[in-house]
C-alpha cells in the first residue's frame, strides 16, 4: 500500500470518536438501581447482555409467577451486545459450513430450530414494541477472488443437493454488483431470509424494558462476585448485597465464569469496527444497496458490513486480536492501527465513496470457543446452567441458548437438550504460553491461505482434522 494512499485513507479517521456508535445515543436509558440489600428469588440471571436478557424474559413468559432477578456488572448492553455489527442470524452453528462439518446428522434439525428462533426474535420485537430498526433483509456472502467465487458456486450446488439451500441464491459478478456495486465483488450467495439487520444496543435496551414490564427485578452496576451453594439453592454475593436463588443462569460469556471449570473453554478475541457519516443520496446511489442486505466477504480474515437506519455504513472485522493470557481489559477496546487498516480496506471496496468520513471507531471482546458455536452445561447438582462461546454470532443464537439453559434447569428432555450440539462440549484451550502460540500460528496460517488462493497449510489441515479453530 503506497504511503500516499494510506495518508489519504487515514484522514477519513480524523474525527472518529473511539466509542461504539450504537451506545453513543442520547436516548440511552438510565440504568436500574444497584442491589444494596439481600434478596431471594426463584431464578437469578447473571449478565445483562442478550444471553441473560433473553433468559429472564423467556423465564417469565414460560411461568409468569416465577420470581426472577437479573444482575449486570455494568449497564445492560454495554459489552458485546452493544458493540456488534447488528447481524441477527438464524444460524445456531456459526454458519452452515461449520454446522455441517461438526453435526452432519443433526444439521437439518439445527437449521429448522435456527429458523424458528429467528422467527421468534422477530415476533418478540413486534410483541414488545422494541424499536431496534429490525429489517429482515438477509445477507450476501461475497467473493473477492476468483477461487472464492468458484468455492461459493460449488458450495451452493452442494447445499442444493443436500436440501439445505432454501431461500439462498447464487449471484454471479454482474448479479451481485446489481445488489451492491463494488469493483471487488466477483460472486455472492444471498441468504434472503436467514439474517436480519438491527440496532444491537436498542435491542438490548428494549429487552430490558420488556423484562421490567413482566416483573423481572433488574439491578445494574451489580457485579456477581461469588457463587456458592446455600441450603437447597445457591447464593451470589455482590459488592453491596446478596441474592439467594433456587436456580442460577449464567450469561456472562467472555467474562470470567462463576463456574471456574468453564473458563478454559473460551478465549477473548478483540474485534473492531468503523462507522461512517450518513451517506448522501448521491453516495448511496453510487453503490446501489437498495435491498439493504448485510454483507460479509469470503476470506479467512473477513470483513462484515451493513447499512444503518440512517444510511451509515458499518465496516468491521478482519483483525482478530487475542491478548496474551486471555485478559479482558478496556484498553484493548481501542486499536488505531486496526482502524487505519480497516479504512484502507473500506475505500478499496468502495472507491466511489472516497471523501466519506468515519464518525466512530471501536472494539470489543468476543467469547470464542474451539468449535466456534455455543456450548452449554450445568453445575452444582443442576441448580446452575450456563451458555457461552457464541464466537461473534450471538445476536440471534443467544435466544436459543437461553431456551437451552431454561430447559436444563427444568430437568426436562426437550428437542434442544437431546442435540449432540447441546450434550457435548468443545475442546478447551490449553494454558499459556501454548494458547497464545497456537492462536498466533493459526492466524498467520489463515492470512497465508488468503494470500495463496485459499490453500491451507499443514497446520490448518491438522486443526481441521481435530475440529479445532480460531475465528472472529
Amino acid at each position: 500500500m503506497a504511503p500516499g494512499a494510506m495518508n489519504r485513507w487515514t484522514r477519513s479517521l480524523s474525527d472518529a470518536q473511539p466509542v461504539p456508535y450504537w451506545l453513543d445515543d442520547p436516548g440511552r436509558p438510565r440504568p436500574q438501581p444497584a442491589l444494596t440489600t439481600s434478596e431471594t428469588c426463584d431464578l437469578l440471571v447473571v449478565g445483562g447482555g442478550y444471553s441473560g436478557l433473553w433468559t429472564a424474559l423467556i423465564a417469565k413468559e414460560r411461568d409468569p409467577g416465577r420470581d426472577v432477578v437479573l444482575v449486570e456488572g455494568r449497564e445492560v448492553g454495554w459489552a458485546a451486545s452493544g458493540r456488534n455489527g447488528g447481524f441477527c442470524a438464524a444460524s445456531l452453528t456459526h454458519g452452515l459450513p461449520n454446522g455441517l462439518a461438526r453435526w452432519p446428522e443433526e444439521i437439518h434439525r439445527l437449521q429448522e430450530l435456527g429458523a424458528r428462533n429467528l422467527d421468534a426474535i422477530e415476533a418478540a420485537v413486534a410483541r414488545y414494541s422494541i424499536d431496534c430498526d429490525f429489517e429482515r433483509t438477509g445477507e450476501i456472502d461475497v467473493a473477492t477472488e476468483p477461487y472464492q467465487a468458484a468455492e461459493l458456486r460449488d458450495w451452493h450446488e452442494e447445499t442444493v443437493r443436500r436440501g439445505l439451500a432454501e431461500d439462498v441464491e447464487y449471484l454471479d459478478a454482474e448479479a451481485v454488483r446489481e445488489q451492491v456495486n463494488s469493483p471487488t465483488f466477483q460472486a455472492g450467495l444471498w441468504d434472503r431470509r436467514g439474517v436480519a439487520m438491527l440496532h444491537p444496543a436498542k435491542l438490548a435496551w428494549g429487552l430490558k424494558q420488556a423484562c421490567v414490564r413482566l416483573g423481572v427485578r433488574v439491578h445494574e452496576h451489580t457485579p456477581a462476585l461469588t457463587l456458592k451453594p446455600y441450603g437447597a439453592g445457591m447464593a451470589v454475593h455482590t459488592p453491596y448485597g446478596r441474592i439467594r436463588a433456587r436456580q442460577v443462569a449464567l450469561g456472562t460469556n467472555i467474562f470470567p465464569n462463576l463456574v471456574r471449570r468453564v473458563r478454559s473453554y473460551t478465549v477473548p478475541v478483540y474485534d473492531y469496527a468503523l462507522m461512517t457519516e450518513p451517506l448522501t443520496e448521491g453516495q448511496l446511489a453510487s453503490i446501489g444497496w437498495k435491498n439493504r442486505q448485510g454483507l460479509g466477504d469470503s476470506a479467512n480474515q473477513f470483513h462484515y458490513f451493513r447499512l444503518s437506519a440512517d444510511n451509515r455504513i458499518l465496516w468491521g472485522g478482519y483483525d482478530a486480536v487475542y491478548p496474551y493470557g486471555g485478559r479482558v481489559r478496556a484498553e484493548y477496546d481501542d486499536r488505531p492501527e486496526t482502524y487505519a487498516k480497516l479504512a484502507g480496506h473500506f475505500f478499496t471496496c468502495f472507491p466511489q465513496l472516497e471523501g466519506v468520513r468515519f464518525t466512530h471507531a471501536w472494539g470489543g471482546a468476543i467469547d470464542t470457543c474451539s468449535r466456534f458455536s455455543a456450548f452449554f452445561g450445568t453445575a452444582h447438582q443442576k441448580k446452575v446452567a450456563y451458555a457461552a462461546g457464541y464466537t461473534g454470532l450471538g445476536v440471534g443464537a443467544t435466544r436459543f441458548g437461553a431456551e437451552v439453559m431454561l430447559d436444563l434447569l427444568s430437568g426436562e428432555r426437550t428437542e434442544r437438550t437431546e442435540l449432540d450440539m447441546v450434550r457435548k462440549k468443545p475442546l478447551p484451550f490449553p494454558p499459556e504460553p501454548f494458547a497464545w502460540t497456537g492462536i498466533a500460528l493459526t492466524k498467520w496460517s489463515l492470512a497465508r491461505a488468503d494470500a495463496q488462493a485459499g490453500r491451507r497449510n499443514l497446520w490448518l489441515r491438522t486443526m481441521d482434522r481435530l475440529g479445532l479453530g480460531f475465528d472472529s
